[in-house]
């Protein structure tokens, strides 16, 4: 039986008010015109796969001492958090995907603020709100 790692992301609404658009609405964008999961997958594949190697030792050895265990969980919480880090150290403008640093990151563009467009200093690449960096998952079926 085979199996497949996903990458993506737990879909809720933004709060604009304006229009239904979701995480996966984003993510989808993101994907279509940087291609970010592509390429964290592309950068950090052989952390992805130890991380999936060593859920899965974690989770025989639970089995053997009559645990439930769910055996891709704790490759899903790393991946995610690889992936979090991927975003915030602005490491995804530094591997090569064109249009990075993104001009609205440049500008410091915040729409959790009340002016999203006021000066700022700059952030990091794909974090305006945080909902897609905080939505995103790794899970395997």
């Amino acid at each position: 039986m085979s199996r497949t790692l996903h990458l993506g992301v737990l879909v809720q609404p933004y709060g604009n008010g304006r229009r239904a658009v979701t995480t996966g609405d984003v993510a989808g964008f993101l994907e279509d015109r940087y291609g970010v999961m592509a390429a964290f997958y592309r950068v950090h594949g052989t952390d992805v796969a130890r991380a999936v190697e060593d859920g899965l030792g974690g989770a025989l050895e639970a089995l053997l001492m009559g645990q439930a265990v769910d055996p891709y969980g704790r490759a899903g919480a790393q991946i995610r958090q690889a992936f979090q880090r991927f975003i915030l150290t602005r490491e995804a403008e530094r591997v090569g995907i064109p249009g990075t640093p993104t001009l609205a990151a440049q500008r410091g563009v915040s729409h959790r603020k009340k002016h999203p467009y006021a000066r700022r200093e700059p952030r990091p690449s794909f974090r305006d709100t945080g909902m897609y960096v905080n939505s995103f998952r790794a899970w395997v079926t």
